[in-house]
């Protein structure tokens, strides 16, 4: 196992250098299917990728530095908000990871029900932040209901 912090060259088939792992985690953030999204320990969108754009509708310039207000419906809003704060005071998450449906809100209004695991981002046991990893689920939610026998 290498330690943290230390390079590594990536080389093609050819042999040719490919790109240091900044560069490379960049890549696979952009060409990722899922959203990712990380926040600072405001709340404050640090990274958004291409999929993250594409689930809920504001552009990459549109979302960064913008509290996580933006695409949490505001009923859910001050739940989120105890869950957020105690686990970057606790430096853990209740969740631990876990998938969890929750609701979200596209640029255009529309709510959206999306799938997400949660990650705390830390060092030196305190929390930088938190990473969300997001997929739309609405279809899926919708035609389980409809599928559903009227009560």
């Amino acid at each position: 196992m290498r330690p943290n912090n230390t390079w590594v060259d990536l080389k093609m088939s050819n042999g040719a250098p490919v790109e240091r792992e900044a560069n490379l985690a960049e890549r696979i953030l952009g060409q990722t299917a899922d959203a990712i999204i990380f926040a600072d320990r405001s709340g404050t969108i640090r990274r958004w990728n291409p999929a993250a754009a594409a689930l809920f509708g504001f552009a990459a310039d549109e979302a960064l530095g913008q509290s996580l207000d933006l695409i949490i419906p505001e009923h859910l809003r001050a739940a989120h908000w105890r869950g957020f704060d105690a686990a970057m005071t606790n430096v853990a998450l209740k969740l631990q990871g876990r998938p969890t449906m929750t609701r979200g809100r596209h640029k255009s209004g529309r709510r959206l029900y999306v799938e997400m695991t949660f990650a705390l981002v830390a060092a030196g046991g305190e929390a930088l932040g938190a990473v969300a990893v997001a997929r739309d689920a609405t279809e899926r939610v919708e035609r389980e209901r409809a599928a559903k026998p009227s009560a």
